[in-house]
């Protein structure tokens, strides 16, 4: 499982950035994304890029893939998402700590995951 911490302005540019992650790198979402706060994201993405943060973010998603951390960052670079996305694997000491506290999490409202289609004969 990897974690994918995901910081924008407002929920139409994470909900769009969650359906390019799913249509464009291709990356399944376990579940439902939940909402952290976004102080509390600015905090753990300072820790992960280890540097200052261009801007602080309004509203904040941490979301479970079933990839690998590795594929994940090489799929989401293909992609230009509308918020700032940063893919935190088990070798991050904050991917424990995260992961402890993703199913206390309130649920984003509004994301609903890309439909698969059904082959009709």
């Amino acid at each position: 499982m990897t974690l994918i911490l995901i910081r924008g302005e407002n929920q139409p540019k994470i909900l769009n950035s969650l359906a390019d992650i799913e249509r464009h790198a291709k990356l399944k979402i376990n579940g439902t994304p939940r909402i952290i706060d976004s102080k509390m994201a600015d905090k753990y993405a300072q820790m992960i890029i280890k540097d200052k943060l261009r801007s602080k973010s309004k509203i904040a998603v941490l979301v479970s893939v079933q990839d690998d951390a590795t594929s994940s960052i090489v799929r989401i670079r293909k992609i230009h998402p509308p918020a700032h996305i940063i893919v935190i694997s088990k070798e991050y000491p904050e991917w424990e700590d995260l992961k402890k506290i993703f199913s206390t999490l309130p649920t984003l409202k509004g994301y609903y995951s890309a439909k698969k289609k059904v082959k009709k004969n």
